[in-house]
């Protein structure tokens, strides 16, 4: 049963694998499809220049769950056999270490995900082959997410899919607590007020994860962020004070960290009914099928703050190894991987919207009660991809971890230090 929608709010029951089915074509297109094919048998204009032999492919993903690794392992596998070319997947259980392990030890993976933070760095030091004017589908990918793969100005490897943030409400707790569509809250104060409402004994009323990719919507919708039209903002008055008003909800109980309810993450506190609500990326949609099938859920825009609204948005790309002997057949791969009939079925397995602007329409058609994450791209901010950016992220969550009783204000200093220090 799927509840009323409005343009704002999207609601979903889940049934099973079955209720992600985008269209039957489309099933049978993410295996083989046209795209597929044109990349499989003649390579894009510029591939001369890449690397070319009879080597496997190896494959490094970081993955949401089984959802994600089954799907990206099926389009690997049906890749590979169209194509001749053995392909593995691996899945990294810490990506960004395992990567810079292999780099480190010459033995990279051909393909593997990459984070825009982490990409400047691995350019600067040659270790990544550019490729990106060499995509035949190059001018299909949202500008904005070009632009997260840009390093001095080129652009070196294919963004994959991309996230934005909502608000994900299990609708049987909502309703339990007497809360209908028209308390969907759109303020922070509404927030806190349902939140306080949602909250008892067995449940909090929000969830998130201790770090700045859940939290930093709060500093985005007080007017702060990281870095902000090319400058570091972390220490900013919007970002204190999205970063004390997450502060004295965290103190009253009516928020709470997934890893403080005892959840791996977002997903897992609102499938076990751990939390009413949670800030979660439209990757929980395959999740919560494969794990929670019976939860229905709503989706809605987070709630605006003192600066109107506000959320994170997040991608990777199909980084490719400078040092890979066999980066036609990964070009290839990677065409396959995005085009739009295979970007239609990773967004039905497991939540990501398409990075090509071709594939919009079918997945909003798809995928009408989840465009409250397609509505939050046109603000999102994105996390900064300097070189350094990926140690700067990672001790600020280390300190967010400690927010509840920490100091807001001194956090957000030593992650401004820490930005200007890296600041181009």
């Amino acid at each position: 049963m799927t509840r009323p929608i409005s343009r704002r709010i999207a609601s979903r029951r889940l049934a099973g694998a079955g209720a992600f089915l985008v269209a039957g074509a489309l099933t049978l297109t993410a295996c083989g499809g046209s795209g597929f094919e044109d990349t499989a048998d003649a390579p894009s204009a510029g591939a001369e220049e890449l690397t070319s032999s009879d080597d496997a492919l190896s494959v490094l993903i970081g993955s949401s769950g089984d959802a994600e690794t089954d799907a990206v392992t099926e389009a690997v596998a049906a890749w590979s056999e169209e194509s001749g070319v053995e392909a593995e997947v691996q899945v990294a259980s810490d990506l960004p270490q395992q990567l810079s392990q292999g780099f480190a030890a010459g033995t990279p993976a051909d393909l593997f995900y990459l984070a825009p933070e982490a990409i400047a760095g691995y350019a600067d030091n040659g270790s990544l082959q550019p490729y990106g004017d060499l995509l035949a589908n190059k001018d299909d990918f949202y500008p904005s997410l070009v632009e997260n793969f840009t390093v001095d100005d080129t652009f070196y490897c294919a963004p994959k899919d991309f996230s934005t943030l909502g608000l994900v409400i299990n609708t049987q707790l909502w309703e339990d607590a007497g809360l209908t569509d028209a308390d969907i809250p759109t303020t922070w104060d509404e927030l806190a007020d349902v939140a306080k409402t949602l909250t008892t004994d067995d449940q909090v009323g929000l969830s998130f994860g201790a770090e700045y990719q859940r939290v930093g919507t709060f500093m985005a919708q007080a007017g702060g962020g990281l870095v902000v039209d090319g400058e570091p903002v972390a220490n900013s008055e919007g970002s204190v004070e999205g970063l004390t008003y997450v502060q004295s909800h965290l103190e009253d109980g009516t928020f709470a960290y997934a890893a403080d309810l005892g959840a791996g993450w977002g997903g897992e506190a609102l499938g076990k009914e751990l939390a009413a609500m949670v800030i979660e990326g439209n990757w929980v949609t395959g999740a919560l099928t494969n794990d929670f099938p019976d939860v229905e859920y709503t989706v809605a825009e987070l709630p605006a703050g003192p600066a109107g609204p506000g959320t994170l948005q997040f991608t990777n790309c199909w980084g490719m190894a400078a040092d890979s002997p066999n980066q036609e057949a990964a070009l290839s791969l990677v065409e396959h991987l995005t085009s739009t009939e295979q970007q239609l079925a990773f967004s039905e397995a497991f939540g990501p919207m398409p990075s090509i602007e071709s594939a919009a329409a079918d997945w909003t058609g798809a995928n009408p009660d989840l465009t409250a994450f397609l509505d939050g791209a046109a603000y999102a901010q994105f996390p900064p991809n300097w070189a350094g950016a990926t140690d700067v992220i990672t001790d600020l969550n280390a300190q967010l971890e400690s927010l509840k009783t920490g100091d807001a204000q001194a956090i957000l200093d030593t992650a401004q230090s820490n930005l200007e220090a890296i600041a181009e």
